[in-house]
């Protein structure tokens, strides 16, 4: 993939995250989510092509955050640490319940989400 292709993955990637921010104060919290799991499928896909010139055809978060540990142990810190994990699970969960199941995301927890996106996930992966 060329570099004009991956800048075009992380340009997408930072779209999904501040339209997710525009759906949370919009109330739209189902899409917010979805667009925030879009947000780390995305960027972790980008820093993939960057490392390794290729990514796996997976929606898998962890799969991409483990294949990304092979270049920098850090980014592990998302998936052994219990307490992101479970908000990386719930991020995975995002990808399927927004779209196909009746699942309705409250407020509270998809700023908890973002809070978790922007203050713990994003530095980690842009430390890459």
């Amino acid at each position: 993939m060329s570099f004009e292709e991956a800048e075009l993955i992380r340009r997408r990637a930072e779209a999904f995250l501040r339209n997710a921010q525009r759906l949370l104060d919009e109330g739209e919290y189902d899409l917010a989510m979805f667009s925030l799991e879009q947000y780390c499928q995305l960027i972790l896909k980008y820093k993939l092509l960057v490392k390794k010139g290729s990514y796996p055809r997976t929606h898998s978060l962890r799969r991409l955050i483990r294949e990304l540990g092979v270049f920098d142990r850090r980014i592990l810190e998302l998936v052994d640490n219990i307490r992101n994990l479970h908000y990386i699970a719930r991020l995975e969960e995002a990808y399927i319940a927004s779209r196909y199941l009746p699942v309705i995301y409250e407020e509270a927890e998809v700023k908890d989400i973002m809070r978790f996106v922007v203050e713990v996930f994003k530095p980690l992966v842009e430390a890459l």
